[in-house]
């Protein structure tokens, strides 16, 4: 009996040790397969998902101290058209906006559409203190694989070493990295709504703005920030169009609707990014006018692989009928349909929107009012999504459903202004991103 209690008492040692090991792996482990890891096979710069450390998708925990949450990140669109070979000899200072903070830091760069390697020569991150000067004491140089440089493969991307770093929740952040030779073309984000720059040399760690001479609005190479949280439950992807994207809204104001969406839910400590794509369509590829590959190819990359997604909220399909010239609006529903499948697959939960009324839209007419008025119809039946948030009532005027209320629109009958889009960030209700039923597909 003596035997068999050494025994049990060796089996239960191991047990916790094989514990220690897996909390261990489950922290930094993956993180070495993100860390100086690639992905590009297939060419479509999609990554392992057990990269990710995300916590368990449709449950309602808080993440753990070693899993990563998205704090922000932006769909590559194309190749920026003046950019061939890239800025060789140049830093690129992108500013970006955080929705939560955290302990630790991560980074991920792509060069999804370039047909030659890029390489990095130095990258780093900081606090931002208004365009490209840092807070001081923040600037921390980014590692990968633990060496300062890396090469990105064609179509790859990479995620960063974790860096020890206090993250503030809804602040600037400064990912700077140095190119030092001639590449491919820029893997960017146009329509950032936000201020990036551009300097002559190696200054990814000079916390100054002075050398950060040319200014541009969109992000290069950057496509998503992680931070570690404890409280944070996980992660929110606002999946869509310009109208996500929020074109039109104030520059360097951050008044987009996720933004809008991302304040109210801070307090939760819910992370917000934004995947939205100018002229981006639910079934059309756009590569080639930089507005994104089509959502059903494109939703695994810039949705199911985001660190922490639980829940991710649709507004797609406008352009489908105003670029694709598509008046089947059963294709459009289907298309539809076929994001919350995939989603389902991967247990995390579907909140999709209405299309938002065009009416004064030079687009508009008969024939495309009647699309949209369908495929409306339908999400509203409960058959395409697990809940709907009915952006078309939100902005739509009262007097005339099919044009927004003229505080609400831009001046472009299409996309709203900052008063709409925080009109559609209010009225997303927040119970419908943690409720359990699905959609019956």
């Amino acid at each position: 009996m003596a035997r068999y209690r050494g025994f049990a008492l060796l089996g239960a040692l191991v047990g916790v040790v094989a514990l220690v090991c897996a909390a261990i792996i489950g922290g930094f482990g993956l993180l070495g397969t993100g860390s100086g890891a690639f992905w590009g096979g297939s060419g479509d710069g999609s990554r392992d998902s057990r990269a990710q450390g995300r916590t368990p998708v449709g449950t309602a925990a808080p993440a753990s101290s070693d899993s990563w949450t998205g704090t922000w990140a932006a769909a590559p669109v194309g190749v920026e058209r003046f950019a061939p070979f890239g800025f060789p000899g140049h830093s690129i200072r992108n500013v970006v906006h955080t929705s939560i903070g955290g302990t630790s830091v991560r980074v991920t760069l792509s060069n999804l559409y370039s047909h030659k390697p890029l390489v990095v020569g130095r990258a780093s991150v900081a606090v931002g203190n208004g365009g490209a000067e840092a807070v001081a004491g923040t600037m921390r140089q980014l590692s990968f694989g633990r060496k300062p440089t890396v090469t990105i493969p064609a179509g790859g991307q990479i995620v960063s070493d974790p860096m020890p770093m206090r993250v503030p929740y809804d602040s600037d952040l400064l990912v700077s990295l140095y190119t030092p030779q001639a590449g491919g073309p820029v893997t960017f984000h146009s329509q950032a709504m936000q201020t990036s720059y551009l300097a002559g040399g190696d200054r990814t760690v000079d916390p100054t703005r002075n050398a950060y001479t040319r200014p541009a609005k969109v992000w290069r190479y950057v496509t998503a920030v992680d931070v570690l949280n404890r409280d944070s439950p996980g992660a929110v992807v606002a999946f869509g169009d310009s109208i996500t994207d929020g074109v039109k809204s104030t520059n360097d104001a951050n008044r987009r609707w996720p933004d809008v969406l991302a304040a109210r839910l801070r307090d939760q400590h819910m992370g917000v990014l934004n995947e939205g794509i100018g002229g981006n369509r639910v079934l059309g590829d756009s590569v080639p006018f930089r507005a994104g590959a089509a959502g059903v190819s494109r939703f695994q990359r810039d949705v199911l692989d985001r660190a922490g997604v639980k829940v991710v909220v649709i507004d797609l399909g406008i352009n489908d009928i105003l670029r694709g010239r598509e008046t089947d609006p059963t294709k459009i529903t289907n298309g539809l349909r076929e994001l919350t499948r995939q989603a389902h697959a991967r247990g995390v939960r579907v909140v999709g929107s209405t299309l938002t009324p065009f009416g004064a839209h030079r687009g508009y007419n008969p024939v495309t009012e009647s699309v949209r008025d369908r495929v409306n119809e339908e999400i509203r039946s409960g058959r395409v999504f697990d809940e709907v948030v009915d952006f078309d009532r939100a902005l739509r005027d009262p007097y005339a459903p099919d044009r927004m209320r003229p505080v609400y629109d831009s001046g472009d009958g299409l996309h709203p202004s900052d008063a709409g889009y925080r009109a559609m960030g209010s009225y997303l209700n927040l119970q419908s991103l943690v409720g359990k039923a699905q959609a019956d597909l």
